[in-house]
């Protein structure tokens, strides 16, 4: 590795936000300081408003990294999805593998921040939109046409999803074993086959 003084630009930059994922996940918002990044990284703490311009700027870049990373992950996942059944299959995994790999704690740290600072607020609420679109293409995929899709629609169910994603985050202090989330995950499953006869699509009826 080279050393401090030979450190690229682009090095630099990805020690950055490398340090500011495992901060952040591991000590939160409050704890992601300047200071705390910089000395994770082995850089200097003038380098995070150097490069990024702020805290807040580098973790919304960290942000932007790990979602683009996730997208590429999530829509491989719900590709092959023809069923409600495997919908909600999809869904779980993506859910599980955000908790493991911290993507999770990541964003629901930020939304929790953004509720005292409306300027976040406003950056988080736009990074939301992607995935609100992504939940929308797969459920329309899937049950778009059908008497499902006419009773939940793609917008419904997306920020639905949206809500549950931040909501277990919260729930996991009451529920530090992951059980009843679980519970509700199973639920899901045992729910989705049912869903057969709604997502049925009628031929039209021709004009007579």
């Amino acid at each position: 590795m080279a050393d401090k003084g030979r450190r690229t630009s682009d090095e630099t930059r990805r020690r950055l936000l490398d340090a500011a994922d495992r901060v952040l996940r591991e000590h939160g918002y409050a704890g992601t300081t300047a200071r705390a990044v910089a000395t994770a990284a082995d850089v200097n703490s003038a380098l995070v408003f150097y490069h990024f311009g702020g805290v807040d700027q580098l973790l919304l870049a960290a942000l932007d990294r790990s979602s683009a990373e996730r997208m590429e992950l999530h829509r491989a996942t719900v590709a092959e999805a023809r069923t409600v059944e495997e919908l909600v299959d999809a869904a779980v995994r993506i859910y599980r593998t955000d908790l493991e790999r911290g993507y999770l704690a990541q964003f629901s740290e930020l939304v929790a921040a953004a509720v005292t600072k409306p300027e976040l607020r406003e950056a988080i609420s736009e990074r939301s939109e992607p995935w609100i679109a992504f939940v929308e293409e797969a459920w329309e995929r899937v049950t778009g046409g059908t008497p499902l899709g006419r009773l939940l629609p793609a917008r419904e169910v997306a920020n639905a999803a949206l809500t549950f994603y931040l909501g277990v985050n919260l729930f996991s202090v009451i529920d530090p074993d992951q059980s009843r989330t679980e519970e509700v995950l199973t639920l899901a499953g045992r729910l989705a086959p049912r869903a057969k006869l709604l997502t049925m699509r009628l031929p039209r009826r021709r004009d007579r």
